[in-house]
């Protein structure tokens, strides 16, 4: 191999390895929900209030958890969506008045678009009243959901 495409090599394998490395430290990761809002939303259904998204029934099909929601958009042959619905159902059985809704992103394809989903599980933590409070894209950590609920349990 000629010097050229061995610094083509090397460097595209330092940047794959930064990239991995990016993925591996941010994947699953609660974030605090930007206080952006979404672009329109029909009336009754994921909207905008006071800078918060905000999550009513007939987005998910079933009530809000009296305390809390975990909202899972998952697919039907994604893996690590298998294990987070595992996860976020062990959170939602520990706590009382806390609820996992798990949605499959393909039947919500709008909903999808207006809440910038982009890959899968992506998991929303709701407070009592629907508003995202937390945002996960992959599979978080038992002890960072726990710790999200938290935040805004009571």
């Amino acid at each position: 191999m000629n010097p050229v495409g061995v610094a083509i090599l090397a460097t595209v394998l330092v940047l794959a390895s930064a990239f991995g490395l990016w993925r591996a430290r941010t994947d699953g990761r609660l974030r605090s929900h930007p206080s952006t809002p979404l672009p329109s939303a029909s009336a009754g259904s994921a909207s905008a209030e006071a800078g918060m998204t905000t999550f009513v029934e007939q987005d998910l099909g079933v009530p809000l958890g009296t305390r809390a929601t975990l909202v899972q958009f998952s697919t039907v042959f994604c893996q690590p969506c298998r294990a987070t619905r595992r996860i976020l159902n062990e959170v939602a059985e520990m706590v009382d008045g806390v609820r996992h809704v798990d949605v499959d992103a393909e039947d919500h394809l709008e909903l999808v678009r207006r809440l910038d989903i982009r890959r899968t599980p992506t998991v929303f933590v709701l407070d009592s009243a629907g508003r995202v409070v937390n945002r996960a894209t992959g599979q978080p950590r038992k002890a960072d959901v726990v710790a999200a609920l938290g935040e805004i349990l009571p």
